[in-house]
């Protein structure tokens, strides 16, 4: 399994579990769900999820330092401003992405990939990632680490 870690792209992740969701919505019509408004808060959820990637990204490179999650020891410094003074991990948007998908889609069944999204990309992208920024950074990271939630 340590193979895997930091070795599987967030965006490619993110991917799989959407094909994952999309196939569980088509394999099991009879968890479908009527949601009010669905395409609208999913698109919200969408755009707001694209729009906090930005936005971080953004600060990373104001910052000059690597937005490349796949090699957290090109980082040149701790990122705590912006966006990260909520959340050091970017990755909660790419969740509420993929929510937008099983909102669209309206199948219970589908939401139950959610929880397994949250453990795969915290075991093999954000604890390695933590780990080699606090090697990196030391107690400077780890004050981060203490003031700032990793998930919202």
């Amino acid at each position: 399994m340590f193979r895997l870690e930091l070795k599987i792209p967030p965006v490619a992740l993110v991917a799989l579990f959407a094909l994952a969701i999309w196939f569980v919505a088509r394999m099991s019509p009879w968890a479908g769900v009527q949601i009010p408004g669905s395409e609208w808060v999913a698109l919200m959820l969408l755009i707001t999820g694209f729009a906090l990637i930005i936005a971080g990204a953004v600060v990373f490179i104001s910052a000059k330092t690597t937005v490349n999650p796949m090699t957290p020891r090109l980082a040149t410094s701790i990122v705590s401003c912006g966006i990260y003074k909520l959340s050091r991990n970017p990755m909660c948007w790419l969740f509420i992405m993929l929510a937008a998908w099983v909102i669209f889609l309206g199948n219970i069944l589908s939401a139950l990939l959610l929880p397994l999204f949250i453990l795969c990309i915290n075991r093999f992208q954000i604890i390695p990632e933590e780990n080699a920024l606090l090697e990196k950074f030391g107690d400077g990271y780890v004050d981060y680490l203490k003031s700032v939630r990793r998930w919202l």
